[in-house]
């Protein structure tokens, strides 16, 4: 089942698909043609190859006899799958809307953006696949007032990417002096999504900022505070081993750090925080007997 995160990160460009186009242009240097028209089109794709497979989503681009389609895919933790999956995918787009088809990969894990970006042999002669990765180290930090204004949703982007960093209160008040020009259904998800990712200290502070405190207005973040309460504890004890190891300067490899945050039993992740404190080497956090107290 895709997580909250996946389908934050989706909604971004459901919101708004010309989105895809400022990304490829802008952030990854990508020359995309004029177009007039910017759509979400089926990700199913049963009909164009034998077994069922389905795409995050699909944005199709067109002006009178020109298409191009983009695949958006969210990966948020290793899945070597994907490195069969993804040719698939954009073959089977490329099949059925017969356009040239490029895939985009997003992540807010800047370990993954490498493994993401690695090309994809095919074993035909030439046929090699490179996906576009969009991640922390191309995703801006948005605090730039005009730059913000022009794409809202970036400054979303930029919460979840870069939130957890010093930089966590000024994105936020960012979004704060740009969020009257939105839509207001739009104003308030992307909003609530910012609080959700910058640091506890700086959410704290936009809190004080505002009458009567902070309190999620839209939908689906409501139902992340009123249903996901344990997730954040999960996360934070999940930072805090994180936080143990860089503290103590020890590097944490990427499938360890994905194992950390994929963690919902809050019993491991107390034994791992004490864990963290004993052992000289990472890779021992998931092996010998539980840590003391």
């Amino acid at each position: 089942m895709p997580s909250r995160l996946h389908e934050a990160l989706l909604l971004l460009f459901r919101n708004r698909p010309t989105l895809v186009t400022e990304v490829l242009r802008g952030l990854l240097d990508e020359t995309v043609p004029s177009f007039t028209d910017a759509q979400i089109v089926s990700a199913e794709l049963t009909e164009a190859i034998p077994v069922e497979h389905r795409a995050d989503l699909v944005v199709l681009l067109a002006a009178g006899d020109f298409k191009r389609a983009i695949v958006i895919e969210v990966q948020l933790r290793r899945d070597p799958r994907k490195r069969y999956t993804w040719p698939l995918y954009v073959a089977g787009v490329h099949a059925r809307y017969e356009c040239p088809t490029c895939l985009l990969v997003l992540t807010i894990h800047e370990d993954l953006m490498k493994w993401c970006a690695k090309p994809i042999e095919m074993g035909h002669p030439g046929f090699v696949m490179t996906p576009l990765v969009l991640g922390p180290g191309n995703i801006p930090l948005m605090i730039d007032i005009e730059r913000a204004r022009a794409a809202p949703e970036l400054v979303v982007l930029s919460a979840m990417a870069h939130g957890q960093g010093v930089a966590g209160e000024a994105i936020g008040r960012t979004f704060l002096q740009v969020a009257d020009g939105l839509e207001q259904e739009h104003a308030r998800i992307y909003f609530d999504l910012v609080m959700s990712f910058i640091h506890e200290a700086a959410r704290k502070r936009l809190e004080g900022m505002m009458k009567g405190g902070y309190v999620p207005r839209s939908d689906i973040v409501r139902s992340w505070v009123e249903e996901g309460r344990e997730k954040g504890s999960l996360q934070a004890k999940a930072q805090a081993v994180m936080a143990i190891f860089e503290a103590r300067s020890l590097v944490v490899p990427a499938e360890l750090r994905e194992r950390i945050f994929a963690s919902t039993n809050l019993n491991e992740l107390e034994q791992w925080i004490r864990r963290a404190v004993l052992i000289d080497d990472p890779s021992e956090l998931l092996s010998g007997a539980p840590a003391c107290a």
